[in-house]
């Protein structure tokens, strides 16, 4: 995963997060490397992390971003936390070019 937020799969991609929730406004602000030397998509939301209105500005967010609906973007990891796993469903280059254009 080092180097792109992303990792491809059959069906789709996992896309891998830190989430700022509460912010000023809604943005993807692109791609960051950690400590560990893993990137992950930096994203900020207006919404507060209350009974998971801060997840679903999230999946909104990138649901737009992407072009796809909001029912093929599954939180797939970080419930309660900053750092989550997004599963995103559809064809995976399709989908990697557009988060590249984003990015």
């Amino acid at each position: 995963m080092a180097g792109q937020p992303y990792r491809l799969g059959p069906d789709g991609l996992s896309l891998f997060l830190r989430v700022t929730p509460n912010a000023g406004k809604d943005a993807i602000e692109g791609a960051e490397i950690r400590d560990d030397g893993t990137a992950v998509l930096r994203i900020r939301v207006k919404a507060v992390p209350d009974k998971g209105k801060a997840n679903a500005a999230v999946v909104a967010l990138l649901a737009k971003a992407l072009g796809v609906p909001k029912s093929a973007v599954i939180l797939a990891a970080g419930e309660t936390g900053r750092f989550k796993t997004l599963v995103i469903a559809g064809a995976p280059d399709a989908l990697a070019e557009r988060l590249k254009a984003i990015l």
